[in-house]
């Protein structure tokens, strides 16, 4: 593990971490990832703006337009100012504040359980509405969680990194964190976060043999986790035998399907999905991709997927080459976050994965979720100012 642990240690903090004063050479933020983030974002605003408007044949033209301003104002134009902020104020400011931000996101992925603040649909608890708006706690708790995990790691030296410290810190982090978003529930969200806070781990350097009792205490966890919640069953029946409920469980999948399969090699054309208007469940939410490879077909399906790929074969370069340790381990659990939901949304609609309910990053509906991407983007790039030479 040593060796695999080298991504974000073999650049110790004495070099430039914030704590010695050691100035750091910006070199501008990494145009390679810039290039990916607009991309993402421009064709993510184009798909978003075809799918909804299914939403405006069902639902008329009152709750079109409130969702375009959700997505445009509060996500995209916040966003982009978030990310361009965060691009700006130094990465080691995160460090400084980690068990801060920590405790509000925590605090404030509480509040979806106070009665008059927080809402519930469709049997969930995981927003809080401002007037025509909600916001998801959840997005901004990823990025409490990985920020003050990477602090965490990164003041484990010498041979404290190869003690059980970082793992029990793990599991508390996670029996925490579960207990807020499984509770809502959010099975998709804590997959995610427990995906991204374990790659950081591992590239930490913890030893296989911790790593082999995560996996295990993890398998064993979500056993029993399923056993007691009858959705989580139902989706891996549904996953497992689609055919049998086309109707029911099985309904999405089967319309998403549809949708992948009409679109063949080159789609059917801008606007001119046919399932997003009156077949396919939330086509401005985790079914948007279903809709892309509709009216893009084979092509521009694969051009989101290579974008994600190039997206995160980026991000971990950044990682490599970040100044210190708990800069590259926060770009390792951001990038993660990103490209594992992204790579589950897209698996679960092609059915190769459970439906999860988790949204496409950069694409689907969520002013909250494109926010707090978009701000976690911003601390990548930030970082990307002060990279090293590649070796």
């Amino acid at each position: 593990m040593d060796n695999f642990g080298d991504l974000c240690d073999h650049r110790h903090d004495h070099r430039a971490d914030g704590l010695t004063g050691t100035p750091m050479r910006d070199h501008g933020v990494d145009k390679q990832l810039l290039i990916l983030l607009l991309a993402l974002i421009m064709g993510g605003l184009i798909i978003f703006y075809s799918a909804s408007l299914g939403i405006f044949a069902k639902k008329g033209s009152e709750v079109f337009s409130n969702i375009l301003i959700s997505q445009i104002v509060f996500g995209l134009i916040c966003g982009g100012v978030g990310c361009v902020a965060a691009s700006y104020i130094p990465y080691r400011f995160w460090r400084s504040y980690a068990l801060v931000l920590l405790i509000a996101t925590m605090i404030l992925a509480a509040l979806v359980f106070i009665p008059g603040i927080g809402g519930s649909s469709g049997g969930a608890k995981r927003w809080i509405y401002l007037g025509p708006f909600s916001v998801q706690p959840s997005e901004f708790l990823k990025l409490g969680v990985v920020i003050y995990f990477a602090a965490f790691l990164s003041k484990l030296k010498g041979s404290a990194r190869s003690s059980l410290q970082g793992t029990i810190a793990f599991g508390v982090l996670m029996a925490v964190t579960g207990a807020l978003v499984l509770m809502e529930p959010d099975t998709g969200t804590f997959g995610i976060i427990a995906i991204a806070t374990f790659a950081m781990l591992v590239v930490s350097g913890v030893p296989w043999k911790h790593v082999g009792m995560i996996v295990l205490i993890g398998v064993i966890g979500f056993g029993l986790f399923a056993s007691v919640k009858p959705h989580v069953v139902s989706r891996l029946t549904t996953f497992i035998h689609p055919e049998r409920d086309v109707q029911g469980a099985g309904y999405q999948l089967k319309q998403s399907l549809t949708a992948v399969g009409s679109g063949q090699i080159s789609g059917r054309g801008f606007g001119k999905s046919l399932q997003k208007y009156y077949y396919l469940p939330e086509p401005v939410g985790d079914s948007i991709f279903a809709v892309a490879a509709e009216e893009f077909g084979f092509i521009g399906a694969m051009s989101i997927l290579v974008a994600f790929l190039l997206f995160g074969a980026r991000g971990l370069v950044i990682a490599r080459r970040a100044p210190d340790q708990f800069s590259g381990l926060v770009v390792v659990g951001i990038v993660i976050l990103i490209v594992t939901q992204a790579f589950i949304n897209i698996a679960s609609m092609i059915g190769v994965f459970p439906l999860t309910g988790v949204p496409l990053p950069f694409i689907s509906h969520g002013g909250s979720a494109l926010l707090a991407v978009l701000v976690g983007v911003g601390i990548v790039l930030n970082i990307s100012r002060y990279m090293t030479k590649s070796t």
